[in-house]
């Protein structure tokens, strides 16, 4: 009976426990403090003379009167999201995609009052751009920036926002992974199950404490809406990104000039590693610090000042992050030696071309049924910019993998298939055709482009 007695009593002080850090009553409370600093975000972009004017109706239609009314008056394309107030002053944050060639933004407080906004600086790589309100008011409501890092899979979360322009709108759910990397180059996705929809974008994802742990930014979905696959940028990335666009009205990253890859099992063993780990270098930028300090194709970087490197991302991610003109420690194993090279940090030039709006934008994407495993597409301004694919990229986009296939855990959404067995793709019949030559149980050599960089992987059909 004392067995069963302890057993009895485990449910009670489990959901004592739950109760100290769950709000048994619900966010309500939560949601009157912080969702007076959540913005609605509207915007407008002037369409110039090379999107066309509004057609005339012509001379003697039921709608010609309409004519004079229209005139010359060029079309606006309006776009909705969210964003949040991180200072009294009313600096704003949200999405860049959001904002992206917009002429007009405009943010609504929770009030109901609309004012105008400047941008203050954007960055495309990790979809953030940070506003300012027009106002001579000093005094907004808002939030703080929490600590993502300390955030464990689990643990409560809700977001703020404005699906479907349905201003003031809170979802909850709790955070179902860690890490996540969906292709971008420095992505450290937290992965949650809060409803995320279209206008949520650039809002906040919030702890229960009240601290912003996460900027919501994109979804997973077949069908354009949430199912439970929601993907925000960490507080840790985002106030550093943040920070340096009020600061510089641009970012200023860190420069190695290497470009590496994820050491494999069959690597590791190769090699004589313990386990997987560690950063492949397998390109150097001939005048790039790398270069000048001794680095050498074929190194494995093991850590980064003082951090130890699991991945080719957690070493692109840290270089991005470090402090400019300092020189930091590398290990690196070679040959089977380990070493310690000192590297000093350059500035990352990040010019990237702007949309010229030549590319013809599909509405509907084109697809083909699975092939190796592979959902393809053709290359799009739209798509581009969906799967954040890198400026330099041609060739056939990867869409989808089904993972019971053996692309599974080698090609991802947003990779671009340059080359297969060597041979150029330049759109989706190109790929098709190559493929469809190959047998069940067959192997093809790939060539991708994954945020710039250059991956080959083995795929069997």
């Amino acid at each position: 009976m004392r067995v069963l007695a302890v057993f009895l009593l485990i449910p009670f002080i489990a959901a004592e426990a739950v109760a100290q850090r769950f709000p048994v009553e619900g966010f309500a409370d939560l949601n009157e403090r912080l969702s007076p600093a959540v913005v609605n975000i509207s915007t407008a972009q002037r369409m110039g003379d090379d999107q066309g004017e509004l057609p005339d109706f012509p001379e003697g239609s039921p709608l010609e009167r309409f004519n004079e009314f229209f005139g010359d008056a060029p079309r606006i394309a309006n776009s909705l999201g969210s964003g949040f107030i991180i200072d009294p002053a009313g600096i704003v944050v949200t999405n860049n995609h959001v904002i992206e060639s917009a002429d007009e933004i405009e943010v609504t407080l929770v009030d109901g009052r609309t004012l105008p906004a400047d941008l203050v600086g954007r960055d495309p790589v990790t979809d953030l751009a940070v506003l300012q309100i027009v106002s001579t008011e000093e005094n907004f409501p808002a939030v703080a920036f929490g600590d993502s890092d300390a955030a464990r899979v689990g643990d409560w979360v809700f977001a703020i926002g404005n699906p479907f322009g349905f201003g003031g709108s809170l979802t909850a759910g709790v955070i179902s992974a860690r890490g996540r990397d969906i292709g971008g180059e420095y992505d450290d996705y937290i992965q949650t199950d809060v409803a995320i929809n279209t206008g949520n974008s650039g809002g906040p994802l919030f702890d229960l404490d009240g601290d912003v742990i996460g900027v919501n930014t994109l979804i997973y979905s077949p069908t354009g809406t949430s199912v439970g696959i929601s993907f925000s940028i960490p507080s840790t990335i985002a106030e550093r990104v943040v920070g340096q666009l009020i600061e510089y009205g641009e970012t200023r990253r860190g420069y190695l000039g290497l470009s590496a890859q994820r050491v494999t099992s069959e690597i590791a063993e190769s090699i004589g590693l313990d386990r997987p780990r560690g950063a492949l270098v397998r390109n150097l930028a001939a005048d790039g610090p790398a270069a000048a300090a001794g680095i050498e194709i074929g190194d494995i970087v093991l850590r980064f000042d003082g951090f130890e490197i699991a991945d080719d991302r957690v070493l692109s991610r840290l270089a991005a992050e470090a402090e400019i003109g300092r020189n930091v420690e590398i290990e690196v194993l070679r040959r089977g030696d380990t070493r310690t090279i000192g590297v000093t940090i350059a500035r990352l030039a990040e010019t990237r071309p702007e949309a010229t709006g030549t590319t013809t934008t599909q509405n509907d994407e084109t697809v083909t049924d699975q092939i190796f495993g592979l959902t393809l597409a053709e290359l799009n301004q739209a798509s581009r910019r969906r799967y954040r694919v890198h400026p330099d990229a041609e060739g056939v986009l990867i869409v989808a993998v089904d993972p019971l296939s053996d692309a599974a855990g080698k090609a991802r959404a947003g990779d671009v298939i340059e080359e297969i067995a060597y041979t150029r793709v330049e759109t989706l019949a190109d790929a098709t055709a190559l493929l469809e030559e190959y047998d069940d149980g067959d192997v093809a050599l790939f060539q991708l482009n994954r945020g710039g960089q250059f991956v080959f992987h083995s795929i069997r059909r």
